[in-house]
């Protein structure tokens, strides 16, 4: 016979009146680590959640009517967490130029440490059923990282977001071909992405 939700190994009890946005904020952590897991969207149910929190589904669909919003509170969490991270890493650099490959090559560096959430946030079928719009926020502080470089004239003055877009396209095709082909011969990506910002942007690097 199966266990029950008060007899299963790992279940939980009720959460005490007024603490549902801490459940809601365990359950978002949950998908987050299960989409990391999964590597897919499509593959994630919120009945798979609750059985991990060890809740009733019932729980689950008080705070999200269905996966696709589940996954988009998840993502959106993801997204803030590394754009966080961005800022702090342009914080610590010592000029615009340094900023902006900082900000570059962390892109790659999480992607690499999470593959399954690389590949949801931007190879998923979500991003063809619904919009995210979060994800433009990193496009405009490319923008802006790009600008500052211009302004500084430590790149050529040029159209700040086409620059942007030709470098984002080129890091996340970079970034998406490891992923998705980790054991291919791949060079550093240090040496790639100082190839993308001295060939796109146009800015000189000085060896590190």
């Amino acid at each position: 016979m199966d266990a029950t939700p008060s007899t299963r190994a790992g279940a939980r009890g009720r959460n005490p009146r007024g603490q549902g946005e801490r459940l809601r904020e365990e359950i978002v952590s949950t998908a987050l680590r299960l989409l990391e897991e999964l590597g897919d969207d499509a593959s994630l149910s919120l009945r798979a959640v609750a059985r991990e929190i060890g809740i009733a589904a019932t729980s689950v669909y008080i705070h999200f009517a269905d996966r696709d919003a589940l996954v988009l509170a998840a993502l959106e969490r993801c997204h803030a967490d590394l754009m966080s991270a961005v800022a702090h890493a342009e914080d610590s650099a010592a000029d615009p130029v340094a900023a902006l490959r900082a900000r570059t090559l962390l892109l790659g560096a999480w992607a690499h440490e999470h593959p399954g959430l690389y590949k949801v946030l931007h190879e998923s079928a979500l991003n063809r059923r619904t919009g995210m719009p979060f994800k433009h926020d990193f496009a405009v502080s490319t923008t802006a990282a790009v600008q500052r470089c211009m302004d500084a004239g430590l790149a050529p003055a040029d159209d700040a977001a086409a620059v942007s877009l030709d470098l984002r396209a080129a890091v996340h095709g970079t970034v998406s071909l490891r992923v998705n082909q980790p054991d291919a011969p791949w060079p550093p990506l240090e040496e790639q992405v100082d190839r993308f910002l001295t060939r796109l942007v146009g800015v000189r690097l000085t060896s590190s």
